[in-house]
C-alpha cells in the first residue's frame, strides 16, 4: 500500500496497524496525519513503546501517557487508583486520537490494560472508549521483553486487538536503502529464508574495513561493549576531556524515569575530535535525532562547536527534556544533546537511518537484532561487518507467521478503498473530523499550516531562521514581538539569540539585557554555582526567575 492510500483510510477514522520493511516510511506517514490533525485543532496522544522510539515523532511512552507505568497488569484497584488522577482524567477527556509507535516492543498483556485504561478513563465500553487509535511498527523488529522467562506474546495476540476492527496498511515503497543488494537481503530475511549466495557475501564481507570519508557508527548488541568502546577511542585522543553534567528538577522518580527514556549521558565527556551523535531533534538548530559529527572546538564558554559530517557547523548548547502535566513541568532535566557516538547498541539504533555502520553480530542474542542493524543502512557500501552469528540471521518465527496474513489484510483494505470516489472520501474525512470536533474552517486551518511551515521546512530551509530573527533585532523588535512575528515560542527566539551570540560575540543584544537589579542577582548566582547550566542556578534562587530569564541573563556574563 502507498502512503497516501494509507493516509486516506486514517482519516476517514478508522483504527489502523501502520506497518512495512524499515525504511518505508511509517514515520513519514504518522507525522503527516498528526500535522494534518493538530492543524484542524484535534487533540492528539502521541505515543511509543520506548522513551528512544517517542523522542522520534516528538511524543512520551504509552506507560506515561496512559498511567500504567512499569506494571503489565492492571486489577480493579489500580483502574480505579488512575481514574482518581485528575490530570489523566482530562488528559484523556480532550484525546480525539492515541497513536502508539513501535508497537512490536510491546506485550499483549500490556496493551490490553492500556485499551482497559482507555476505556474507564472515557466512560465507555467501546474499544479504546471510543478513541480512534494508530499503531505503527514491524514485527520483524525487536519483539517485547520477556519477563520471567514467559512466552512472547506480540499485540495481535491481544484481546484488544480482536475487538478494535484494526485496518492493516502494509506500506509496500523504500525511502530509506539506495542499493537493492541491501533490500534483497533484508528481504530474504523477512521471508525466514536466507539464500546460500547471500550468507556467502556476508561471510566474504566479514573483517573487511570499508574506506569511508567519514567515521562509520559501530552498532553492537550489548551495552558493556559499546561503553568500552567509546571510552577506548576517548582516550586516544590527546588533551584532557571536558565532563559536562546533566542537571535535573523534579520529583525524583520521575526524573529517574525521564532520564531512562532519553539517550542523554548524566556524565558527558568530549574532547576535540570525538566522534558524536545528537539525541535530540532541533530544527532550528540545524539537528536531529541521529546526526552525526565531530567536535571542531569549544567556545569561549566551553561549549562544543560540532562540525557534522555533512558539513554544518554547529554552536551546541544545553537541551532540555521535561515531562509535563497540564502545562506544569513534573521533571526536567539538562544536558549536551549528545553522546560519543564511535558505537551505540543495536537496540538504540531503532529508527535512525546511518550512511555507515561497523556491526558485530557474533552475540546477537535475540531474533530481528541483525534485521534491525542491517536496516539502519541506506546501502550495502557502508557496512563493515565484524562477525555474526545465527542468531543474527533470525527473525522471530511468530512474526512470519502473522506477516502473511498482515500482507492479505493490507491487499483487501486496498481494494475496498478502490471503491470510494475521491469526493466519497472527502465527504469520510469531513465527517470525521467532524465527530471528533475537528476545525472545518478553511482560513483557520491555513493560519495553522503558517504556524508549523518552520517546523515542516528541510533543514536547509531552517538555517536561514537566525538570519530571519537578527533582521527583526535589526528593528529593535521586542523578544515578545519576535515570537509573534515569527510564530514561535520564546524559548526559541532566546535560543536564536544563544546561537547568534556565539557565531558573532560583537553582536548588540544589550535591549534584551535583565534590568541591572535582576541582573546582578542572577549574576552572582552564577558565579556561586560556577556552572554556566541554568538548573543549577533556577535552584540557588529558588524559582525566583524563569528558565528564559536566566538564559537571557547568561548572554551577558
Amino acid at each position: 500500500m502507498k502512503q497516501k492510500d494509507a493516509l486516506k483510510i486514517l482519516k476517514a477514522g478508522k483504527n489502523v496497524y501502520l506497518t512495512g520493511a524499515a525504511g518505508s516510511g511509517k514515520t513519514y506517514a504518522l507525522n503527516e496525519y498528526i500535522a494534518y490533525l493538530k492543524n484542524r485543532g484535534v487533540s492528539v496522544g502521541i505515543t511509543a513503546s520506548t522513551g528512544i522510539a517517542a523522542t522520534h515523532i516528538g511524543g512520551v511512552t504509552i506507560h506515561s501517557w496512559s498511567g500504567v507505568g512499569i506494571k503489565d497488569d492492571l486489577d480493579d484497584r489500580d483502574i480505579e487508583h488512575l481514574i482518581s488522577k485528575e490530570h489523566l482524567y482530562k488528559r484523556f477527556e480532550k484525546t480525539k486520537v492515541l497513536i502508539i509507535d513501535e508497537v512490536s516492543m510491546l506485550s499483549s498483556r500490556l496493551f490490553d490494560s492500556v485499551e482497559r485504561v482507555c476505556r474507564a478513563m472515557k466512560r465507555s465500553e467501546e474499544p479504546f472508549g471510543g478513541m480512534q487509535v494508530i499503531l505503527s511498527g514491524d514485527f520483524f523488529q525487536l519483539p517485547p521483553i520477556s519477563r520471567n522467562g514467559g512466552e512472547t506474546k506480540f499485540i495481535h495476540n491481544s484481546e484488544a486487538w480482536e475487538k478494535m476492527d484494526v485496518r492493516v496498511c502494509y506500506l509496500d515503497e523504500q525511502f530509506r536503502h539506495s542499493d537493492s543488494s541491501l533490500e534483497k537481503i533484508l528481504n530474504e530475511m523477512r521471508s525466514g529464508r536466507v539464500s546460500p549466495e547471500t550468507k556467502t557475501r556476508l561471510n566474504d564481507m566479514r573483517g573487511k574495513k570499508r574506506a569511508e570519508k567519514i567515521s562509520p557508527t559501530r552498532l553492537y548488541t550489548h551495552n558493556a561493549d559499546v561503553d568500552a568502546e567509546n571510552d577506548k577511542e576517548l582516550e586516544k585522543l590527546p588533551g584532557a576531556s571536558r565532563a559536562y553534567e546533566m542537571s535535573s528538577k523534579g520529583k525524583a522518580s520521575i526524573v529517574e524515569s525521564l532520564k531512562k527514556g532519553i539517550l542523554a549521558p548524566e556524565t558527558l565527556r568530549l574532547k576535540k575530535n570525538a566522534v558524536v551523535m545528537f539525541i535530540k531533534n532541533s530544527f532550528d538548530e540545524g539537528y536531529v535525532n541521529g546526526t552525526l559529527g565531530a567536535v571542531e572546538d569549544f567556545d569561549n564558554t566551553g561549549a562544543p562547536i560540532v562540525r557534522t559530517f555533512s558539513g554544518r557547523k554547529i554552536f551546541v548548547t544545553p537541551a532540555e527534556w521535561t515531562v509535563e502535566e497540564e502545562g506544569k513541568v513534573l521533571a526536567r532535566v539538562e544536558q549536551m544533546p549528545l553522546r560519543l557516538a564511535w558505537a551505540i547498541t543495536v537496540h538504540k539504533s531503532q529508527g535512525m537511518s546511518l550512511d555507515a555502520a561497523e556491526i558485530d553480530l557474533s552475540r546477537a542474542f535475540v531474533p530481528g537484532q541483525g534485521y534491525v542493524a542491517l536496516s539502519r543502512l541506506r546501502n550495502l557500501a557502508g557496512l563493515s561487518l565484524c562477525g555474526f552469528n545465527d542468531m543474527a540471521l533470525a527473525m522471530h518465527p511468530r512474526a512470519m507467521e502473522v506477516d502473511v496474513r498482515l500482507l492479505t489484510e493490507s491487499a483487501k483494505w486496498e481494494k475496498v478503498l478502490e471503491r470510494f470516489s475521491d469526493k466519497e472520501m472527502n465527504e469520510m474525512h469531513s465527517a470525521f473530523l467532524k465527530k471528533i470536533g475537528g476545525i472545518a474552517d478553511e482560513k483557520e486551518i491555513a493560519k495553522n499550516v503558517a504556524k508549523s511551515k518552520d517546523k515542516s521546512a528541510t533543514l536547509e530551509e531552517r538555517v536561514s531562521t537566525y538570519e530571519k530573527t537578527l533582521a527583526l533585532i535589526a528593528e529593535g523588535l521586542s523578544l515578545a514581538d519576535m515570537a509573534k512575528n515569527r510564530g514561535m515560542t520564546l524559548g526559541t527566539i532566546i535560543s536564536h539569540l544563544e546561537k547568534l551570540k556565539a557565531k558573532n560575540n560583537k553582536l548588540n543584544l544589550s535591549a534584551y539585557k535583565p534590568k541591572e537589579k535582576d541582573f546582578k542577582v542572577m549574576s552572582d548566582a552564577f558565579k556561586k554555582s560556577g556552572e554556566t547550566k541554568i538548573s543549577p542556578v533556577h535552584r540557588i534562587l529558588n524559582g525566583s526567575y524563569s528558565y528564559e530569564e536566566l538564559r537571557l541573563a547568561r548572554l551577558f556574563l
